[in-house]
């Protein structure tokens, strides 16, 4: 609707461009098209003949009486106003809505897409744990932000490419390498040996008697044999990233995540694509040495101050082999590129960005997007829980899901903008009631499907291009309501895929079920009357199709029994 009165509007402004009203050279001004807060204001509006007022030194309601009365004839629109200083307020005719019904089941599963992306490919990196224990739950609120942002991009014509990026290279690998080392040699938390910054979960006992008994683990790319030797510290390393990784598959599986590329920061190294970009840095003129060290003007990139990017010992640090898989996406085609990380990595984003853009490489400057995702909280029975039994130290994603199900963990961790901190109740998120919100989505989308296999047991006619006809019949204020929320749906997909903040479907899906609900205890829908049946049938018909739709890009299913 938004986008057939924007054009609306541009062709009333062509008409006073072609009759001189307008100068025949002024540019299009970059007006928006809003809904209106309140219905008495009318369905939306506009600040276009606010925005024309100052290029061509006239009176803003003067133009924007000049905008309407050079309005097409047109079937969405039933009357306009002129409000303040000159904002257009847009009444929409009923045929508006119900051709928007019409909309949704021309369209079915593909009605909300849209062609922002126009195909070009963007890759969305999430998760990206590193290989040294199972997922925790602010692994499980990066994979939830990071495969919905991936959903609603797909949606908004975007060729999506899911990536995982292993750290599986450093000091933390060490500590994984010796710590199962340290269990094959029968050694636990707390005796004497035990390596001093050793992982005290007891999922490394798990993985060192896999090492031991000589199993075999496939993770994605490569499979790997225990070698049985508690002194083979390469082979214990090598086995313990391989047995975590694929345990890390199985948790993301259980969420309800696929990846389409999974890249090794060790392959970085392996395959010189790390010393590449550092040649490339310093053949551009970025770098200096001072005190033993190569460092990068980021500072001429915004950074508040160089970095360094090889120590005195000839180490990297760790934000450069982060440039060099940025750069590896860039060359891999990915025209856009956006990476979800925890806030604690806040700190390396600058410095990120000013080494790409230091590689002088074609790279757009703010390249890649980051989205950044706070801690969670996870309250059960009014008190925190802070540790795994499997893991130890930290509440497992795993955990998660095993306590109240994939929907609505996945629900409640994306259900808050991403930047903000997030208690997840686990009670709440356990009970069947209207306060829990995926509960109430879901029970809308069971109603409709009951109220339809009630009308085929009943016998009674329905055929959604008969309802189409009598859409006239519903002119009841719940109908109404439930009409405009519906039409909202191709907006918040937009919003949500430009702004990357699915909270914002997972919020206005709770407000359209809150309009169905309404609009099923206010009235009867297998009415005898063959029309206004057909009609409220068909308009219900709708209801499910958006739901489906949205729940779908949130990766939540839609049950038709609850």
């Amino acid at each position: 609707m938004k986008q057939q009165l924007h054009d609306l509007v541009l062709q009333a402004f062509a008409v006073l461009q072609h009759a001189a009203t307008l100068p025949a050279d002024l540019e299009t001004p970059d007006f928006v098209i809003e809904r209106a807060r309140s219905r008495e204001h009318g369905d939306f509006a506009t600040n276009a003949a606010m925005l024309l007022a100052r290029p061509v030194r006239r009176n803003p309601r003067e133009l924007a009486q000049a905008l309407v009365a050079a309005l097409p004839e047109n079937a969405l629109v039933d009357r306009v106003e002129i409000a303040g200083p000159g904002f257009i307020n847009f009444f929409l005719s009923p045929a508006a809505y119900h051709a928007e019904i019409g909309q949704v089941l021309d369209r079915g599963a593909h009605y909300g897409h849209n062609g922002a992306g126009n195909g070009q490919v963007v890759g969305v990196e999430f998760v990206s744990a590193n290989p040294t224990g199972p997922l925790h739950v602010g692994h499980g609120r990066g994979g939830a932000l990071g495969d919905c942002i991936a959903r609603l991009l797909h949606a908004s014509g975007w060729d999506v490419k899911r990536e995982f990026y292993y750290n599986d290279a450093g000091v933390q690998i060490q500590n994984l390498a010796i710590s199962t080392q340290a269990r094959c040699r029968g050694l636990a938390p707390g005796d004497d040996g035990w390596p001093e910054d050793g992982y005290r979960g007891e999922y490394i006992a798990d993985v060192a008697r896999a090492y031991l008994a000589g199993e075999s683990v496939a993770a994605d790319d490569r499979t790997v044999t225990g070698a049985r030797d508690p002194e083979n510290l390469d082979a214990i390393r090598d086995f313990a990233v391989a047995y975590l990784r694929h345990e890390q598959d199985l948790d993301l599986k259980a969420f309800g995540i696929h990846f389409d590329v999974y890249f090794l920061e060790s392959s970085l190294y392996e395959g010189g694509q790390v010393e590449e970009t550092v040649r490339e840095l310093e053949a551009h003129g970025h770098t200096y040495e001072e005190g033993g060290a190569l460092w990068l003007k980021t500072t001429d990139f915004g950074d508040d101050k160089d970095r360094v990017m090889r120590k005195s010992d000839g180490t990297y640090t760790y934000f450069v082999p982060d440039v060099a898989y940025h750069r590896s996406k860039w060359q891999r085609g990915y025209t856009r590129a956006i990476t979800e990380l925890g806030a604690d990595h806040h700190g390396s984003l600058a410095r990120v960005k000013a080494g790409l853009q230091a590689l002088d490489a074609g790279i757009p400057k703010g390249y890649p997007d980051y989205v950044l995702h706070q801690m969670v909280t996870v309250m059960k029975g009014g008190e925190e829980m802070k540790i795994s039994k499997r893991a130890g130290s930290y509440v497992t994603l795993r955990d998660l899901i095993d306590e109240v199900g994939r929907d609505a963990t996945r629900y409640f961790l994306i259900s808050r903008k991403g930047d903000s901190h997030l208690t997840f109740d686990i009670d709440l998120a356990r009970s069947q009631s209207n306060d829990n919100p995926v509960y109430y989505i879901q029970y809308a989308h069971a109603r409709v499907c009951s109220v339809l296999r009630q009308c085929k047991e009943k016998g009674l006619a329905f055929d959604p291009g008969e309802g189409r006809k009598h859409l006239a019949r519903l002119d009841n204020e719940h109908e109404q309501a439930l009409m405009t929320e519906l039409s909202r749906y191709p907006e918040i997909v937009e919003s949500a895929a430009s702004t990357l903040e699915p909270h914002l479907l997972a919020n206005w899906l709770r407000e359209l079920a809150q309009a169905f609900h309404t609009y099923y205890n206010s009235h009867q829908f297998l009415v005898d009357d063959d029309d206004l049946r057909q009609a409220r049938l068909t308009l219900v018909t709708a209801t499910r199709q958006v739901l489906v739709n949205g729940l779908d890009l949130l990766g939540l299913d839609a049950p038709e029994s609850m």
